[in-house]
């Protein structure tokens, strides 16, 4: 385990590449989170912003317990609750990006924060929750999933209809939509278009949702978009891999995404049920291969079982959901030849697309709703209580060794 020291030491405002896979012991510094979910988590320096939807929290050591309506945070190293951040947001949170100033971006399906207007989508400051002057990106019509930025730019994905419909570009200052970004997804699978997550790396920007066209162009639930030139471009990338149909209960069943440190490839992951094929699994696919029928690299089943979450870390492709197996791809809702079992949480070699041996287990629930991988290791949020065997109420850390 990390010390403090060690900890402290880490500049964790952003993902980092791992050397190697993490510990399967959690830190026993981490809050816990007492009931709902956790769906999104971020690290601005050294705080951990925590966002789902939940009423309460204790530190680690139960003794205290601090209400919180959808979003805390708390200090990486030490696990103290920061008691300043108590904002009040009025619904759940279903994204958060680091903001510079020590602040943060927050979307989700809300109406207001502290009781003052902000849709779908807000800067606060963390050092007391306040909304962050000048920021009014104008979010309408629908909730907010995803929030990624990348310098300058803020992207944000969800069901909305304005600034732009479910998938927009927006000045990280102002919030002001950016006129050169007008790429807007279509074809729905469900009653209205929805981006599920995004993922953005060096010169593109990696989207997925129940969409069949991006900017006009077939792109069945997954595309990327060339976001390195003046004007935004859907990149000359498509792939069949989902287009296929799984249980009619998901008509659109991408989830979630995510590239490697240094963007040459990105995983996916998926639910749609217990029909084979690309439904309930894990998939990698490489960033600049160029064509109409591009093939995932290599795919890795549950055999039945959801996975929502995803993160790369160039160790390991770590994956979570309420899967029992990984290495899968013949059971049917069952362990077929080969299954290892995996419940809640796993890792995948990122060159041959097998499980690893790490297998700390997780209580499975619903499953894994979020990943932040960070300079000194892993953070988990879901919506249960048992993580590494040990009780990690809904967010845990994994720490490198």
């Amino acid at each position: 385990m990390l010390s403090r020291v060690a900890l402290a030491a880490i500049i964790a405002s952003a993902p980092a590449a791992h050397p190697r896979v993490v510990s399967a012991d959690p830190i026993d510094t981490t809050p816990h989170v007492l009931d709902g979910i956790v769906n999104a988590i971020t690290v601005v320096g050294r705080t951990v912003v925590v966002g789902g939807s939940f009423s309460e929290v204790s530190d680690a050591s139960r003794g205290t317990i601090h209400a919180r309506d959808n979003l805390f945070a708390y200090d990486l190293v030490t696990g103290r609750i920061l008691p300043g951040f108590a904002p009040s947001v009025a619904g759940p949170v279903f994204g958060l990006a680091a903001g510079d100033r020590g602040t943060v971006y927050v979307g989700g399906e809300f109406h207001g924060v502290n009781h003052q207007r902000a849709r779908g989508l807000a800067r606060l400051a963390l050092a007391d929750g306040s909304l962050t002057p000048g920021f009014d990106p104008r979010i309408g019509g629908g909730m907010v999933t995803s929030v990624v930025r990348q310098g300058a730019r803020l992207y944000v994905g969800g069901d909305f209809t304005s600034p732009r419909t479910a998938l927009a570009r927006l000045d990280a200052t102002t919030g002001a939509a950016d006129p050169a970004f007008a790429i807007t997804p279509g074809g729905p699978l469900t009653a209205r278009v929805k981006v599920h997550a995004l993922a953005v790396s060096r010169d593109r920007l990696a989207v997925d949702g129940s969409f069949t066209t991006l900017g006009g162009h077939s792109r069945p639930q997954l595309g990327l978009i060339d976001v390195g030139g003046a004007q935004a471009r859907v990149a000359p990338w498509r792939t069949e891999a989902y287009a296929r149909a799984c249980s009619p209960n998901f008509p659109s069943y991408v989830r979630g995404l995510d590239f490697s440190p240094d963007g040459s490839y990105f995983a996916v992951v998926t639910t749609g049920g217990a029909r084979g094929g690309i439904c309930d699994t894990a998939a990698r696919f490489e960033t600049y291969s160029r064509g109409s029928a591009i093939r995932p690299t290599w795919v890795n089943a549950t055999g039945g079982d959801s996975l929502y979450a995803v993160a790369v870390t160039g160790a390991a492709v770590y994956v979570g959901g309420h899967q029992r197996w990984l290495d899968n791809p013949r059971g049917r809702d069952s362990a077929g030849p080969g299954a290892v079992s995996r419940p809640g949480i796993g890792a995948i070699h990122p060159r041959t697309g097998k499980a690893l041996s790490w297998n700390p287990t997780r209580e499975r629930g619903i499953g894994v709703k979020a990943f932040y991988a960070h300079g000194g290791g892993l953070l988990v949020g879901s919506d249960t209580t048992r993580l590494g065997r040990e009780y990690h109420a809904r967010i845990g850390m994994f720490p490198l060794p």
